[in-house]
C-alpha cells in the first residue's frame, strides 16, 4: 500500500514515456517538482539500484535499515532510515539527480543524473549521467517508503 501511494506521489508531469534530458531538470527551492520521466518509479527496483555497487553504489556512504541483508553499509553521510519523514518525494528528487544544486558544491555526493561532473571524466563516459531517468524516480520511490518507526 505505502509502495503504491509513494509510486503515485513521485509521478506528475511528463507524458508519454518521455523523459526529461539532464539539461533540462527543473530545479525550484531545492526540489524537482515534476517527474523527469513518464512511468512511475518502483520502490523494489529502486532499492536494487541503490544497493548496487556498480549503480547507485548509495550503501558505500549511507546505512539503509530496510537492507540490512547488504553487507559494508557506509557511516560516512546520514542513514537513510526516517528520510521520507524528512524530505518530500519533490526534494529526494532534487538530491538524487543532482546534490549539488540542494546542497551546494562542496557535497561530496554526486549528481546522479546530471553531466555536471566535474573534471578528467573517462572519455567513454562524457555526455552520460550514472543513473536512468527511471533509475532516478526508482530510487526515490524507494526512499519514500524510508519512514520512521512509529
Amino acid at each position: 500500500m505505502a509502495a503504491a501511494l509513494c509510486a503515485v506521489l513521485v509521478t506528475a508531469g511528463v507524458a508519454g514515456g518521455a523523459e526529461v534530458a539532464p539539461g533540462d531538470v527543473s530545479f525550484e527551492d531545492s526540489a524537482v517538482v515534476t517527474a523527469i520521466t513518464s512511468e512511475p518509479g518502483n520502490p523494489e527496483e529502486g532499492a536494487k539500484v541503490l544497493a548496487n555497487r556498480g549503480l547507485g553504489n548509495c550503501l558505500a556512504c549511507h546505512a539503509v535499515a530496510a537492507l540490512k541483508k547488504e553487507q559494508f553499509q557506509g557511516n560516512v553521510a546520514p542513514p537513510l532510515d526516517g528520510v521520507a519523514d524528512r524530505w518530500t518525494p519533490e526534494q529526494l528528487r532534487a538530491i538524487v539527480a543532482d546534490a549539488k544544486q540542494v546542497f551546494g558544491e562542496e557535497t561530496v555526493m554526486p549528481g546522479f543524473y546530471s553531466l555536471n561532473v566535474g573534471v578528467n571524466v573517462r572519455k567513454n563516459l562524457v555526455g552520460k549521467t550514472i543513473l536512468t531517468a527511471q533509475q532516478v524516480e526508482d530510487v526515490v520511490a524507494f526512499l519514500g517508503t524510508l519512514r520512521e518507526a512509529q
